[in-house]
């Protein structure tokens, strides 16, 4: 199949035979591929080690393989988790210093690590932003979401870690933590990283009710009570009613933000936002965020601003910006933010799920604009990455927006999958 073929398929995609015959061409281009390391951990990227992208991202892990059993994927998916469960319990002492106070959670590379070496499972000697509660929050969410599901089993030592990340966050008052959340950037106190642990927290209460484990919920041999759990939840939503549908409302200008791509994922995958609320979020980002090419992350993201290669080395550009991140702004002019790959699919398959509720026509014409936006963002021949690949994000180089450095990337792919897969649920629907 030739480009000219793959868009008119493209553009058609009216029938499921039509989305499988796109799936099964995409499938054999290599698009979904997601090579995973003999553990079953997944690079950020697929190779460009210029890029720092073939280490191990907890956040990205999680993502990916959310994305692959939600599609029925579900052996890679569980070897991936399981394998992070194994790194979390290596490294369980990063916990239980910040609990009993040995460690100060304020020295950021005392708090547990969210990037690591994934052959070794080894920690990496290099200063990073590893405040990032949503990666820690995200692992729990996934992690009891497939003990439910029956993927996986607990065992003593892995309910221990999760009575571990219990009183972690606890420690650290969540919800009022000042973290470097999705875009490893300046700590801010963020809904989308309070959310994102609310969710794991309640994920787990559902675990724990479903299997009746309560008593092997144990920290050093001290329970983690239900009491414990929902006052934690509660502290966390009251947060939420607060910040929503923002991402900060912090007084200093430099960290306040209104609108930002990662509160997607609290409507989905994590289901935590719902009703107006969610309406809200999905117009700001459609009105504020959303460019020719994809999505921004925030208004002011300097991270692949025009021409960002000739400003930054190979070895800078993916550099922990998080404690000086005006020394990347200054060279950001407005408007001329990177564009991600992420979002539309994500917000295809957000319209999707309200459609197949809902059966109103606009739910229907935005999932098919969001999944048009998607397949669009998919590299052409002229990309020296190779045809049919899913970008990070979309750069202004010279003054035309290419795709960047980091093509592939996983998630891109695994998002994209999913609103492919929620396309054909939607056809069958109106069958």
């Amino acid at each position: 199949m030739d480009d000219n073929s793959y868009l008119a398929l493209k553009e058609s995609l009216q029938t499921i035979e039509e989305t499988d015959q796109l799936f099964s061409f995409l499938e054999s281009q290599q698009t979904f591929s997601f090579p995973a390391l003999e553990n079953g951990l997944f690079p950020a990227a697929i190779a460009h080690e210029s890029t720092g992208y073939q280490s191990i991202w907890v956040r990205d892990n999680i993502h990916v393989a959310h994305a692959l059993n939600a599609v029925g994927k579900t052996e890679p998916a569980s070897k991936a988790v399981a394998t992070l469960t194994e790194y979390f319990l290596k490294h369980r002492d990063r916990f239980d210093k910040i609990i009993s106070g040995e460690a100060n959670p304020k020295e950021v590379m005392q708090r547990p690590h969210i990037r690591f070496d994934g052959n070794t499972l080894g920690e990496i000697d290099e200063k990073w932003a590893h405040a990032q509660n949503d990666a820690l929050g995200y692992f729990v969410w996934l992690y009891c979401l497939m003990l439910e599901q029956g993927h996986l089993t607990a065992s003593t030592q892995s309910l221990e870690l999760l009575a571990a990340f219990v009183r972690y966050f606890e420690a650290i008052r969540f919800w009022e933590d000042a973290d470097s959340g999705h875009w490893e950037e300046a700590r801010k106190i963020e809904a989308s990283s309070i959310g994102t642990v609310v969710s794991g927290l309640i994920a787990l209460k559902e675990y724990l009710n479903s299997s009746d484990n309560w008593d092997d919920l144990q920290h050093q041999q001290t329970q983690v009570t239900p009491e414990i759990l929902d006052s934690l939840i509660a502290q966390g939503q009251t947060t939420l009613e607060e910040i929503l549908p923002a991402e900060c409302i912090q007084s200093d200008p430099l960290l306040a933000r209104k609108y930002d791509g990662a509160l997607l994922f609290l409507i989905f995958p994590l289901g935590l936002v719902k009703g107006e609320l969610a309406d809200t979020i999905l117009e700001d980002v459609r009105t504020h965020l959303m460019g020719d090419y994809g999505i921004r992350r925030y208004l002011g993201d300097s991270y692949w601003c025009a021409d960002y290669k000739e400003v930054f080395s190979e070895d800078d550009r993916t550099s922990d910006f998080s404690d000086d991140q005006a020394s990347r702004d200054q060279y950001l002019k407005p408007g001329q933010e990177a564009q991600w790959c992420i979002f539309d699919s994500i917000m295809s398959v957000i319209f999707g799920q309200r459609f197949l509720e809902s059966g109103q026509d606009a739910d229907l014409e935005k999932q098919r604009f969001h999944l048009d936006r998607a397949l669009n963002q998919l590299t052409t021949s002229e990309c020296p990455f190779g045809p049919y690949r899913c970008p990070e994000s979309y750069f202004l180089e010279k003054g035309k927006y290419v795709p960047n450095d980091i093509t592939p990337l996983l998630w891109t792919q695994g998002n994209l999958m999913m609103a492919l897969h929620r396309w054909k649920q939607t056809l069958k629907a109106q069958q």
